[in-house]
């Protein structure tokens, strides 16, 4: 941890935190943005340590498109024109997750203190857990599933396979949550990473709109019980901007959400 106390810490977040809304304007990349950048990765990698989900998260944030661009005429007599369209919803969506990140990792420091929330290289094993269990999603999942599913149910047994077959313990519907009035059942929970793992399917264009206001709810429910949340959508073609489908969820912080392409 270096020579960081909780004050000096909490300052320099709070700093981190006031200087989002003039990044907001910058152009991709900025001189600007980039020494910003470096003072979060700075920070978070010696309070809080490189295994703790603040620091790889952070790390993994892509700040820039990558993939296939349509070029129009006008695009082509302009040189970077077409790459500033396409980078400034991702830059944006960016600055709004590391937002949630770094008041979740304020929240931490403030609620647990200095000596607590620090997770090195070999340490903190529910971070560990947790990252393990994201790259089985990002990594295998789609391996697994070789026709394109029909039901929700057929993602949800693949993916227990891979729980399985890495040897994480879990629990499969069998967590029941009680808010505002309704049960909120998680398709899978992990009690040593304090986790709870929703699992949906996206095949119609209905599903994309349906799917924000359930992810919602499902956020409010589970937060009562678990801390961390954690949602894979397999889509079969309908969520066509994904940085944006992820970003809103993924700015509340402790919240990871996958979309998973057939």
């Amino acid at each position: 941890m270096g020579m960081w106390t909780q004050e000096s810490a909490l300052a320099e977040l709070e700093y981190l935190l006031r200087a989002i809304p003039s990044l907001i304007e910058q152009p991709v990349p900025s001189a600007d943005h980039s020494r910003w950048q470096y003072r979060p990765l700075a920070l978070l990698g010696e309070v809080f340590g490189e295994a703790s989900l603040y620091y790889v998260n952070f790390i993994r944030t892509r700040w820039r498109y990558s993939g296939t661009m349509l070029v129009d005429v006008d695009d082509a007599k302009r040189p970077g024109r077409a790459e500033a369209r396409y980078d400034r919803p991702v830059y944006l969506s960016a600055l709004e997750r590391s937002h949630g990140l770094l008041l979740a990792a304020r929240d931490e420091l403030i609620r647990k203190g200095m000596d607590n929330v620090y997770k090195g290289k070999n340490t903190g094993p529910e971070a560990s857990l947790i990252l393990r269990i994201i790259n089985l999603a990002e990594l295998k999942l789609r391996k697994t599933i070789r026709s394109k599913p029909e039901k929700e149910r057929e993602v949800q047994d693949a993916f227990e396979n891979l729980l399985i077959g890495a040897d994480i313990p879990h629990s499969h519907e069998k967590e029941s949550i009680e808010y505002s009035s309704k049960t909120y059942i998680p398709d899978f929970t992990v009690a040593k990473a304090d986790l709870a793992i929703d699992i949906k399917l996206a095949t119609a264009q209905a599903h994309e709109k349906e799917f924000i206001p359930q992810i919602n709810d499902d956020i409010l429910a589970y937060r009562t019980k678990y801390g961390n949340l954690f949602f894979v959508v397999y889509d079969c073609g309908i969520i066509r901007d994904v940085d944006r489908f992820v970003g809103s969820f993924e700015a509340q912080g402790a919240v990871y959400v996958r979309v998973v392409k057939h």
